[in-house]
């Protein structure tokens, strides 16, 4: 992001913390603070990864996202937090905070979730040019604060990254938009408590389930939900793995296998890589997704079709799982059967080869079914990354709506 004469400072946590304001101290969400879980949010390092003026933003984000709605510079920091992984154990992750240059004390508040990422430098807080830094960087520069967490086990964060384990998902996210509080405050401002969530891929039945904790667990003792907008999420995981595995969707193997090694590791779906992978890969699948590849390389080293990579009776057991992998299933099957009680907009693009339309539509008759309003929005005949660039001045429309009735 230097090209264009950009100032970025790298600063040491320690000099960015040490500024508290007298604004009263966020209180953390658990009520044993003598247990880690109540460390959840609590900021162990932060430095500053890039200070923007509105027109470097725009010029950041020309030809790949729509600038127009572009108003302030911003200062963007990378911060890395405690929380808990799929197994609640302590441990750390981190994100990309992003602060409007726009003077005003009390900011609204957007959380960012991404879409799959293979590679853990590939996110927001460690790749300038990443889609998902670019994001973070048009909502904040609409007036908003933005955390943008990279997940458990992506970024800097400890351990592997559990690819759509909602656990992990819904506490990455939750302790980010903690970790994101105490930063504005050290910085002299407040985050509103009404949080605007949003996300793409991956991030779109994160957006759900992060919601859903925010408003019927209470995740958190200040945050409330404000809005919900889902971009191109596979809201039917069971369908979308079986889809994979009848080579129905782009890069069908490599989505499998990501899926399949990472939940091996969480919750354990076979005993050894030859009883799921073909040989030769067998013996270097799980070690290419060890979250220190790229998509490139991988690509490179497996073929697309899971039918070349997977044994026949493996792929069967996806299409009708049993078993630990039909309970697992189940909860990402439906992060959309309840009901929001704030406003709901899911987009999507009728092009994408990624995840088919259908999935939003499923999404969308579940909240029906529980008597929740919502819009679904076809963004036009996009393919999967295009959708999202398209849904995004829909989203900032959207959360400028939903703002009003707060």
């Amino acid at each position: 992001m230097t090209s264009r004469g950009t100032k970025i400072r790298i600063l040491a946590g320690a000099a960015v913390l040490g500024s508290v304001s007298a604004l009263p101290a966020p209180v953390p969400a658990a009520a044993d603070s003598h247990s880690e879980r109540a460390r959840g949010g609590a900021v162990v390092s932060v430095e500053q990864a890039a200070d923007l003026t509105a027109e470097e933003v725009a010029g950041e984000l020309r030809g790949k996202i729509d600038s127009s709605r572009v108003r302030y510079g911003v200062t963007a920091y990378r911060v890395t937090y405690r929380t808990t992984d799929s197994a609640g154990a302590p441990t750390t992750a981190s994100q990309l905070v992003v602060l409007p240059r726009n003077g005003a004390r009390r900011l609204s508040t957007v959380s960012w979730l991404h879409g799959t990422t293979v590679h853990r430098k590939d996110v927001a807080s460690e790749n300038p040019q990443s889609n998902d830094r670019l994001v973070a960087l048009l909502f904040a520069s609409t007036g908003r604060a933005v955390s943008a967490p990279d997940y458990v086990g992506l970024g800097s964060g400890e351990g592997f990254h559990p690819y759509g384990d909602p656990r992990a998902t819904v506490a990455a996210s939750v302790d980010g938009l903690r970790a994101a509080r105490t930063l504005a405050h050290r910085n002299g401002r407040e985050l509103k408590r009404k949080v605007q969530v949003s996300g793409f891929s991956q991030g779109g039945p994160a957006t759900m389930l992060v919601g859903r904790a925010l408003q019927q667990q209470r995740a958190d003792r200040y945050f409330r939900l404000g809005a919900l907008a889902p971009v191109s999420g596979p809201f039917h995981l069971s369908a979308f793995e079986a889809a994979a595995a009848d080579d129905k969707i782009a890069k069908s193997g490599i989505y499998l296998a990501y899926f399949v090694t990472a939940w091996n590791k969480t919750y354990g779906l076979y005993t050894s890589p030859g009883d799921v992978f073909r040989s030769p890969y067998d013996s270097k699948v799980e070690g290419l997704f060890d979250g220190h590849h790229t998509t490139g390389q991988i690509v490179g080293a497996l073929p697309a079709a899971s039918r070349d990579l997977f044994t026949e009776d493996f792929l069967n057991k996806i299409r009708n799982p049993g078993g630990v992998l039909k309970d697992r299933l189940r909860p990402m099957d439906t992060t959309c059967d309840w009901r929001p009680n704030v406003p709901v907009e899911i987009f999507h693009g009728r092009g994408d080869k990624d995840v088919d339309f259908r999935h939003a539509a499923y999404c969308a008759d579940q909240l029906t079914s529980n008597g929740a309003a919502h819009r679904l929005t076809d963004v036009g005949d996009y393919d999967h990354n295009a959708s999202v660039r398209q849904a995004l001045p829909r989203i900032i429309e959207f959360f400028d709506e939903s703002a009003k009735t707060d």
